[in-house]
Parts: C-alpha cells; structure tokens; sequence
C-alpha cells in the first residue's frame, strides 16, 4: 500500500521546536516561567465544578446539538456580555474545544482543493493546519483580495492582542460577502479588552443584525479556565450551524453531558468571570511595564492574553535571551513570516511566577 500519512501535510508542531529554550529556562535557579503557552493556570470556580458533578451521573449519549439549557445560557450569555442580538437556539452549537471546530471546519463545510482559505498575516497555527486536513488552498491576507471560500477573522488577535473595530469588522464582512465567502470569527479573547472594546462581527454594528454567512468561535478556556473541558461553542447563521451539526452527528462530535451542565453554569455566571479578568489585568499590569523598562516594544496588545514584543532582532534571539533567564516564551514565527522579529508574552502564569518574571527583566 503506498499511503501517504496525514501528517505529512502539517508543519511542524511550533512547541516541539522549543526543547533548547525550554531546558535552558528550566535550567534557572528559581525555576522556569513558562509564558508560552496561553494555557490557564488558575482555579475552576466551585459553581462550574459543581455543575460538572452533578451532571456526572449521565449515562447516556449526550446530544450533539447541545442541550436547550445550554443553547439558551449562549444565546443569553452573547446578548448581556456583548450586545449581540437575534440569537436563537437554532444559531448556536457546541464544540469540544475551539481548537477542534477550527481544525475540522474547512472539511466538515466540504471544503477542498479548489477552494481558498484566507487567514490573517498573523495567526493562529490552526488556520491554516485545518485548511491543509481539507486539502484547500491557503492565502495570508488580512483582508480578502481574491476569490475565497472562507475567510478567517480574529478579534482580539492571537498572537498580537490587535483589535479590530465595528469599522473595520464591517468592512471585511461586506468585502467577504461580495465575494461569496463565509466568514469565521474567532472571538475566544472578546471579553478581554484593556485598552479597548472588542466588539463580535454578530453585533449590529457590524452585521446590522444579518448573520448570513457568518460564524462566531467562542472558548470557555480563557474566561472560565476551561480548557481541561474542552468547553467551546460556535454560533451564527442558523443554516451553517444546521450543516455543521449535521455532519458532527453522523461523525460522533459530541460535548459529553457533565460538561455542557458546566458550561450552563459558566455562562450563566458573570462574578467569575470579573475575577478571572481581574487576574489577567493584574498579570498584565505587572509584565507589561517590565519587558518596556527591559527595552522591549511592546505592539497593538490591547486586548486579549498576549503581549506581542520585541527588540527588534530575530525572534528566536530573543526567546533565548529570556530563556537564559527562566522566561519560556513563544517565537513570533509560530504566526508567520510577520512575526520574525516578535514574541508571544502569554498573561497565563500565577501571580508569583509573573512577579518573578517581572523582577527578572528588572
């Protein structure tokens, strides 16, 4: 048989280049800092676990579509934390994780080789690794310049914490539908703006309450420090949410039961929510101003988890530089060719490692 493994098609994974700088940072007498990985290090809240054992009895297969509970808490959830209306239960779906949605989305819209996926100049690996699983075409562009099958937007960024406003938003999205492309925002960093107020491509300003050909890609890993849940949800044009669950039914996508009860009581709670955004502020307020006294420049990171530095030398130069003081962090590279000068500063270290981070710049 001659099979050409699926792999093939993928790059490299970016961490498992990071084994040089993670044994010297590792090597640090006062242990490393890991600021790599945008990974929450922070305590579930008791309502959500709760919630999780409770549901815990459930023997049965869980729905696919989600449960009405959970449909409705979303659809709830958009509207009092973000000002995006016209929502119903039809319009919104589970996932395990946002990572998987965007990893699988271009094959499950039956995406393929003759068709284009537009991903930003900078961005998250798993753009373009889930238009290569699809076979499609792939182009950086920040805005549509071409024929597009489906265009990737991401506000607040990941890695740059740029944001884009209802303006721009809206500009992209009339550019993308005069060219027939759907449109997928990701939007797990919406609730974390700093400098500014991320606004979703469902709220009026944006869309005008239309939501043809629109997806908005949500994660419970960062506001809730869900990510051991893998709790995410998409939600949007009710015929593309329709098309997608019926594809995850037949392939068994389903967000087990437990989980979608701790989901509800995620989103139905904002107290929680406040402190895990107080937390990130206090991270940033310390970090932040230690990489500028460092000599770092510190690019767009108005909103989101990241602070996308630099001290204008190749990326990989300066990871090892902070290697050399217990600072993981990730090379711009990762997000593409933009990105060679840069690093990724990720916010998601407890209170005590960002100090320690911070009294070592100093």
């Amino acid at each position: 048989m001659n099979r050409r493994p699926v792999s093939a098609a993928l790059p490299e994974f970016p961490w498992d280049t990071l084994a040089e700088a993670t044994a010297l940072a590792r090597a640090h007498p006062d242990g490393i800092v890991d600021l790599s990985v945008g990974t929450p290090v922070d305590p579930v809240a008791p309502v959500i676990r709760d919630a999780l054992a409770a549901a815990s009895a459930a023997s049965g297969y869980p729905a696919t579509a989600g449960t009405p509970a959970l449909r409705q808490a979303a659809v709830t959830a958009l509207d009092r934390r973000y000002g995006i209306t016209g929502l119903t239960e039809a319009a919104v779906l589970p996932v395990i994780g946002s990572k998987e949605l965007i990893a699988w989305l271009p094959t499950l819209l039956g995406l393929g080789a003759d068709d284009v996926v537009v991903v930003p100049e900078l961005a998250y690996p798993t753009y373009e690794v889930g238009a290569r699983l699809a076979g499609t075409q792939v182009v950086r562009a920040d805005a549509p310049s071409q024929s597009a099958a489906l265009v990737y937007l991401n506000s607040p960024s990941n890695p740059t914490g740029r944001v884009l406003d209802a303006d721009r938003l809206r500009a992209a999205v009339d550019a993308a539908r005069a060219r027939g492309a759907l449109v997928v925002s990701d939007e797990c960093y919406l609730g974390l703006g700093w400098d500014t107020e991320p606004v979703s491509v469902l709220h009026p300003s944006v869309c005008g309450g239309d939501h043809r050909g629109l997806l908005a890609v949500h994660s419970l890993s960062k506001s809730s420090s869900l990510a051991g849940y893998r709790a995410g949800f998409v939600a949007g044009d009710p015929h593309l949410v329709a098309e997608l669950l019926a594809v995850r039914k037949h392939a068994g996508m389903m967000v087990p039961t437990p989980v979608q009860a701790a989901m509800v009581a995620a989103l139905d709670d904002d107290a929680h929510e406040r402190e895990q955004r107080d937390r990130y502020a206090r991270r940033r307020e310390a970090l932040l101003p230690a990489l500028r006294a460092a000599g770092f420049v510190i690019e767009h990171s108005e909103a989101g988890l990241y602070l996308w530095a630099t001290r204008g030398e190749p990326c990989r130069d300066t990871a090892a530089w902070l290697a050399q003081r217990g600072i993981l962090v990730a090379p711009g590279e990762f997000y593409g060719p933009g990105g060679t000068q840069h690093v990724r500063v990720a916010l998601t270290a407890t209170d005590e490692r960002i100090a320690a981070a911070a009294h070592r710049l100093g």
